[in-house]
């Protein structure tokens, strides 16, 4: 072939094989052999390189997959080279439809080095049927370490240990035992002065404010400095604030007590919900104390008396709604006129900060500022267009998806068939007890799961189309985009695609940016 070739290698470790945030000795392995691979294999090539460190094999949602597969849409790669498969993926149905449907269909070879595969070998016979095997190993054995790693995450809390990739300031893991925490003194002396400013009648605004003054380094830069971490600061900077003394005040750790178990996920959604406290696990004594007990319980009897702002909820603005003064994003007092207010002005204030900004006057008047901005848009025609194409490319997504899923329910059908039929024949050889007819049984049971979880994707996918379709029926024009995108009302979704940013300043209108002008 005198073209030169488009080669991708792609390359993955997942969080249990190690740590993410930095590139890995396994990814540099991976690396080295599929390098060595490519120039003892191809002589003419281009080498484009993808990988995901830090994430799980169970499925494609992982951003160098996607990446990697946006090119093959665009016909802009020939080879794709994989250490094994389970790099690619560790779904066996998944993985079958990209290898026996997609891939061919496009017109891209894949490799995997370590077993030996190669489409443009293969050639739908033997090889095809043993990958299928080693696929379904691949998905079990995933399924099986998922389960084995929260089984011991869980064992190792019943036991007591501390299993938490970050220490609580004040504290860092103890050298040569990940498991046990030591005092770490220049930020513990912090963490004593809070308690001591404390139990002297100061408020946690008044710390932030003295500590900001004396230009004390807040936990996240103590964390930067020892490079466990990576931060870019908003506004003037890196500072203290009530919520992170307030935080610090409330914690057993400080007094050497571990508390496990304050959360929980939901079996349907995995939304993470909050126990209640008689059901948390308490380890008392678990390690070195930074505070007495005496000082700590006295500290918990005068908090909780002031009044409390309350942050919970996600506001439509929240993050696009900034101090016009200092830069820092401004966030929400609730109660009966609830407001947005400026971080910075009980611990660091200036001149023109926040300090009280109408929450509902706020919606009104963006959402009013909206829909003048929509309607003096000249280009509306365009972008009306450009919002049916959109809905246009995800509609074939979807219905591409359709026909992938359909393909793969059907296969699994077909493969529960000849299996039945198998089972049928040894059980009827050497009876019930056979080992053989206990295996095929076994497969049948697998067979049938993955028969239900491909159906209910499936019905999902169905909807999703149903509902692109009646998207695609509404009528052009200020009105179709109005209900299109919920004008009626402010909503995140529609303050995220049209608001860049919006700034405040005391006394003033807020100035907002537009991300189409």
């Amino acid at each position: 072939m005198d073209r030169e070739l488009r080669i991708a290698l792609y390359m993955r470790l997942s969080k249990e094989d190690g740590e993410s945030g930095k590139e890995s000795d396994s990814i540099r392995t991976q690396r080295i052999l599929l390098h060595r691979f490519v120039e003892e294999h191809f002589e003419k090539y281009r080498i484009i390189e993808f990988r995901d460190d830090g994430y799980s094999g169970t499925n494609l949602r992982r951003p160098g997959v996607m990446a990697l597969l946006e090119l093959v849409k665009e016909s802009a790669v020939d080879c794709i080279i994989v250490k094994d498969f389970s790099r690619f993926s560790r779904d066996y149905i998944e993985l079958g439809s990209y290898l026996e449907q997609i891939f061919p269909f496009m017109g891209v070879r894949f490799i995997s080095v370590n077993d030996g595969y190669d489409s443009e070998e293969c050639g739908g016979h033997v090889g095809e049927l043993e990958v299928s095997f080693r696929n379904l190993l691949y998905d079990l054995y995933s399924k099986d370490l998922s389960v084995k790693v929260k089984s011991s995450l869980a064992a190792g809390k019943a036991r007591g240990l501390f299993i938490s990739a970050n220490c609580p300031f004040g504290y860092e893991k103890a050298p040569g035992d990940r498991h046990r925490l030591v005092i770490e003194e220049e930020e513990a002396e912090i963490v004593r002065r809070i308690f001591r400013m404390t139990t002297e009648g100061m408020s946690s605004a008044q710390i932030a404010k003295i500590f900001n003054q004396e230009g004390v380094k807040t936990p996240i830069e103590h964390k930067m400095e020892k490079g466990r971490t990576s931060r870019k600061a908003k506004g003037n900077g890196f500072a203290w604030g009530s919520g992170t003394i307030c935080a610090i005040l409330k914690n057993r750790a400080y007094v050497g007590d571990m508390v496990y178990g304050k959360t929980y996920k939901e079996q349907v959604g995995g939304r993470t919900c909050a126990r209640p406290r008689s059901e948390w696990k308490v380890f008392r004594d678990h390690h070195a104390p930074i505070i007495s007990r005496e000082v700590f319980e006295e500290v918990q009897k005068g908090r909780g008396t002031g009044r409390a702002s309350d942050r919970g909820g996600r506001h439509p603005l929240s993050g696009m709604l900034v101090c016009g003064c200092c830069g820092r994003n401004l966030y929400l007092r609730r109660g009966c006129n609830p407001y947005f207010c400026c971080p910075s002005l009980y611990v660091n204030p200036m001149e023109g900060c926040v300090r009280k900004l109408n929450a509902m006057f706020l919606e009104q008047y963006v959402l009013y500022e909206l829909l003048r901005h929509l309607e003096e848009l000249p280009d509306l025609e365009r972008i009306w267009e450009e919002r049916r194409r959109e809905l246009e490319g995800r509609l074939e997504k979807r219905r591409e998806e359709r026909r992938t899923e359909q393909s793969g329910l059907r296969a699994l059908h077909l493969r529960k068939r000849e299996t039945y039929e198998q089972y049928s024949l040894e059980k009827g050889a050497v009876g019930i007890d056979g080992g053989r007819a206990k295996e095929l049984g076994g497969s049948l049971d697998a067979i049938n799961r993955s028969i239900a979880q491909a159906t209910s994707r499936l019905a999902e996918t169905e909807a999703a189309i149903k509902a692109l379709e009646a998207d695609l029926e509404t009528e052009p024009g200020v009105e179709g985009l109005a209900a299109y995108f919920g004008l009626s009302e402010l909503t995140r979704e529609t303050a995220k695609r049209f608001i860049r940013q919006i700034a405040a300043r005391e006394g003033q209108k807020p100035e907002i940016s537009w991300k189409d002008g």
